[in-house]
């Protein structure tokens, strides 16, 4: 018992400093932060493998805080705090029991995504356009660029954990 407490105190510990170097990187480095916090959602995936749900939530809490500590530039953040650190969670709950058919897992992923999104525009639409006033055909435009950014994500994320588990050490 203690030896497995060991492991996952060890191999969050790790992950957790890896998170963080990622997250602190995405604020300074331009033009890749989405993959630098897509980088950040794998560490959650790997603890979620290798541990429990509840060791996924408290690793994905424990990231946001420490990295809203450490990074100066806090709003840099808040795709990771609000998307990208809670998907592989909610990734694990609807893929788990493979009971649904992939289109209703896909569908369910797509309602969580659209709901961050809709979530997100509301509360900073106006950060992002600011008094810029965008064409009517700009938001259709915005909602299906985002739809499939989502699915990529989606399915860059799944190989990823398939790579993990192909190469998984015996920890």
């Amino acid at each position: 018992m203690a030896k497995n407490k060991t492991k996952v105190i060890a191999v969050s510990g790790i992950m957790l400093a890896l998170s963080v170097i990622t997250l602190f990187a995405a604020t300074f480095i331009p033009g890749i932060e989405l993959t630098l916090f897509a980088l950040g959602s794998a560490y959650v995936a790997i603890i979620l493998i290798e541990f429990t749900p509840g060791a996924g939530w408290i690793f994905y809490i424990a990231s946001v805080i420490l990295s809203f500590l450490i990074t100066p530039n806090k709003a840099a953040l808040i795709p990771y705090a609000l998307f990208f650190g809670v998907f592989p969670i909610i990734k694990y709950y609807i893929e788990k029991d493979r009971k649904l058919p992939q289109v209703a897992e896909v569908i369910l992923k797509l309602v969580f995504f659209n709901g961050l999104f809709a979530f997100g525009f509301y509360l900073f639409g106006e950060a992002f356009t600011g008094t810029i006033h965008m064409p009517e055909l700009a938001f259709p435009l915005i909602i299906a660029g985002g739809q499939v950014f989502f699915l990529a994500y989606d399915y860059i994320l799944t190989m990823i954990i398939g790579f993990y588990y192909k190469r998984r050490p015996k920890i």
